[in-house]
């Protein structure tokens, strides 16, 4: 009965996001031209305009990044065993950013290029960070730690990389703290491809993450083969945030909260937890995008600041929380 409380109060809060987020901004639409737009009936070419060319990217922009960065952080937490983990915490989204900079560098007129090359970027970090949490005596903090340092090192990369070619990437501004304003339809088209196959992925690995949680002797006298699957979900977390990163740069602190609070609410149960996360993840990237396009008028803040004014809290809360047992 709870479980199902929280999907129908998640697919509201959705759908009333979404709702929000086409009518609301610096020019307004009516709820009459939304309904009509969206059944096909007669609306003006002004608020035709506004909801096709402006919101209608947007949203979907936001509804896609929110869904895959929750899912890959649900993902990377069960896998690692770490409630701190997520795709910006231990650097996969830096990852992705460095090699979205550098292909944009080097083919900028390849448009399928970004989301491959994001990919590349976050599977090479998830890979470094998968040989550190197998080291003899690593702990769990000592994984954050070394994504910390990671996003560091990546970070300088891509300032470096927009010293030297100011030019590498159009918005890049608004890329290095995420942001959704420049996102056009035509940015969408492959990544909306490895989104939705990654998340079609993920739900169906889900009862082999319930597995893992078991343990590594229970998961392999169940007949799970424990290292390849720890491998190649953390590759399916780095198509996800991979994805995301190359149109709505580097969003942090989706891929941390979200899961949080959809087990808090839900449970522990992956076959729940993902597909909540994709819907809390959606809903919630939507809700932050509209408050900081709303909250600032007539200025707009890029949504990846208000997203850290909200995470950096609740990470140090995570870590407070933990600080005895689960870091150790």
């Amino acid at each position: 009965m709870r479980k199902t409380v929280v999907v129908a109060v998640s697919l509201v809060v959705l759908a009333c996001a979404v709702a929000l987020a086409f009518l609301v901004g610096s020019s307004s639409v009516s709820l009459g031209d939304l309904a009509a737009w969206a059944t096909g009936g007669d609306v003006s070419a002004a608020a035709k305009s506004i909801l096709v060319n402006v919101r209608l990217p947007r949203v979907l922009a936001a509804l896609l990044s929110g869904a895959a960065l929750a899912v890959a952080g649900a993902i990377i937490q069960a896998v690692l065993d770490n409630p701190l983990a997520s795709p910006n915490i231990i650097g996969i989204n830096s990852g992705a950013g460095l090699f979205v900079l550098v292909a944009a560098s080097v083919f900028p007129s390849v448009l399928w290029l970004p989301p491959l090359a994001a990919f590349a970027g976050a599977l090479v970090t998830a890979l470094i960070i998968f040989g550190i949490s197998l080291g003899a005596m690593t702990s769990r903090l000592t994984v954050v730690l070394a994504g910390i340092a990671i996003t560091t090192v990546f970070g300088a990369g891509m300032n470096t990389i927009l010293i030297v070619n100011p030019d590498a990437y159009i918005g890049s501004s608004s890329f290095l703290v995420g942001g959704l304003s420049g996102v056009l339809l035509d940015d969408l088209l492959w990544p909306v491809a490895y989104i939705a196959s990654g998340l079609v992925a993920a739900f169906f690995a889900a009862g082999r993450l319930n597995i893992m949680a078991l343990g590594d002797e229970t998961a392999h006298a169940l007949g799970l083969r424990v290292g390849a699957c720890r491998l190649g979900l953390l590759a399916l977390s780095a198509v996800l945030a991979g994805a995301a990163v190359s149109f709505a740069g580097l969003l942090g602190f989706v891929g941390l909260i979200i899961p949080h609070l959809v087990r808090f609410f839900a449970g522990y149960d992956n076959r729940f937890v993902l597909p909540l996360s994709a819907v809390a993840g959606a809903a919630f990237v939507v809700v932050c995008d509209l408050l900081s396009r709303v909250l600032f008028a007539p200025y707009e803040v890029p949504v990846g600041i208000f997203m850290a004014f909200l995470g950096g809290p609740f990470f140090i809360y995570l870590i407070l929380k933990n600080r005895r047992s689960s870091l150790d």
